[in-house]
């Protein structure tokens, strides 16, 4: 704790940039997860009435479901468009700009979202959905570029638990303001779905007095005065003629390599593991199983004899749980190998899964059995804040070297949206058909995960992608395939991840 208070007065503006920019852009997504459980029955109700004062016409069940999806399906869409459009913007205005302009996506679908029911329209809900999707998936993309690219050596294995934190805070605030004593009124819903708007105008007024990614400033812009001026802004006014001459080297190393497109990325074998591994983990986040743990805390906890009016209470304590976890893994970042985290998170989950599907099979025949599932809902969480949430999200960055990033950055983007949608369509109709054996289907997606990073995957803390691209070469035992990824390693880049 002492060492993590020393880092906080060294590096004041890095962890204001950290604060600002998590504030004003993660926390949005995971906001936007878990805003819409509460004003539900009221977005209903404003659907139907909508529809009945302009074409006198009563929904039927299906038809308002129909909608209800449409709804909350569209923020994977806006999301998926935000990530893809966020790289090459970065790229052209800047990483900080990128985020200003993105503040105001964010605006915008605040204040339709506070006219929605003034102006009796569903449709201004859905557009704000989408908007809030297009802010949250820039904000993934360029977040931890801008992080990594602004933070000192010693900070970097903190980055990526950052962005675990922040969605999980929110996560925990669409859970605490949608109780009916704050926002989760009949008359107040509509400042509920709305907040994002105010995280981002604060976002947008305090960015100016952040700088611009260093980085940036020097291999993209060619301003190295500008970029004496960030680093002394961000990290104390020294003497940093070492850093900026290894981002000059850096780029000269560079100047002969192009990026490489998606395609490219897809059809080169000198990254195939670490772009399975990409995918494998990505698509693991979404179909651990943590939405099905959530959607069943209110049934345990009816279940272990909390009141119905207590339940939204009982069930901030799941949001807290993950978020104080993620915050716990800021502080072990360092310390603890990342592809540990990441196979002991999935290990942790699926034993737990499997003693949550015979808890809940068994808790009606056995009274003190909802009490176990409530235990193992907790530690469910835990795990899955301790290793899945903190360290995903930076994997592109930290496995592919400068060449390959962009393009790995979209896949794993795209991949994470989409398989967003999957679940959100998809879940519902696990629950009706498979009722809690809807686990075992998550079980099965951690298991194989948990194998695979067990077995595939070397360790990736405090290394280059130029290391990690041999270790992985060393893991699989192909020595002609380890040369040829040196000479193509040395060929891409001589000096990766020296900032």
């Amino acid at each position: 704790m002492i060492q993590h208070l020393g880092l906080l007065v060294a590096y004041p503006v890095v962890f204001a940039a950290i604060f600002v920019c998590g504030l004003g852009g993660t926390f949005h997504y995971g906001y936007s997860v878990s805003v819409m459980t509460s004003p539900s029955a009221f977005i209903k109700e404003l659907v139907n009435q909508t529809c009945m004062h302009r074409y006198r016409l009563s929904l039927e069940p299906w038809q308002l479901s129909l909608i209800w999806s449409f709804t909350m399906s569209i923020f994977c869409v806006g999301g998926l468009l935000g990530s893809l459009a966020a790289g090459s913007l970065a790229s052209k205005f800047g990483r900080k700009r990128c985020l200003l302009l993105n503040t105001f996506v964010a605006i915008l679908g605040g204040v339709l979202m506070l006219l929605s029911q003034t102006a009796m329209s569903f449709e201004m809900i859905i557009a704000g959905r989408f908007f809030f999707g297009i802010n949250s998936g820039a904000s993934l993309a360029v977040y931890p570029m801008y992080m990594m690219e602004i933070t000192p050596r010693t900070l970097k294995g903190m980055v990526g638990v950052t962005i675990g934190s922040f969605m999980s805070l929110g996560k925990f605030s669409g859970q605490l303001l949608g109780i009916s004593e704050l926002l989760g009124t009949e008359k107040l819903w509509p400042w509920l779905l709305g907040f994002i708007g105010f995280t981002g105008l604060f976002q947008l007024l305090t960015l100016f007095f952040l700088p611009e990614s260093p980085s940036f400033l020097l291999l993209d812009r060619g301003d190295q005065r500008a970029c004496e001026k960030a680093l002394k802004q961000l990290w104390g006014n020294k003497d940093y003629s070492r850093e900026i001459e290894e981002m000059l080297e850096e780029k000269a190393a560079l100047q002969s390599v192009r990026s490489y497109s998606v395609l490219e990325l897809i059809q080169n074998k000198t990254v195939r593991w670490q772009l399975i591994t990409v995918s494998v983990t990505f698509a693991s986040v979404q179909f651990c199983g943590i939405n099905a743990v959530y959607f069943y805390s209110f049934d345990v906890f009816r279940a272990a004899g909390i009141p119905e009016q207590k339940l939204r209470y009982a069930a901030l304590g799941t949001g807290l749980c993950e978020f104080s976890t993620a915050v716990s893994c800021f502080m072990i970042a360092n310390r603890t190998g990342k592809t540990v985290l990441l196979f002991r998170g999935y290990a942790g989950m699926s034993v737990t899964l499997v003693f949550l599907t015979i808890t809940l099979y068994l808790q009606r025949q056995v009274s003190w059995m909802p009490y176990c599932s409530m235990v193992l809902i907790f530690v469910c969480i835990v795990f899955f804040a301790i290793g899945p949430v903190g360290v995903t999200p930076t994997l592109p960055g930290e496995l592919f070297a400068q060449p390959f990033r962009s393009a790995a950055y979209t896949i794993s983007c795209t991949l994470n949206w989409l398989n967003l949608f999957v679940v959100g369509m998809v879940f519902p109709i696990l629950v009706e058909k498979l009722d809690y054996f809807c686990f075992l289907i998550f079980l099965f997606s951690c298991f194989i995960c948990g194998l695979y990073l067990k077995f595939n995957v070397p360790e990736i803390k405090n290394k280059t992608p130029l290391e990690i691209a041999a270790e992985f070469d060393k893991m699989h035992c192909k020595p002609k395939r380890k040369h040829a990824t040196e000479m193509n390693a040395n060929r891409i880049i001589s000096h990766e991840t020296k900032l």
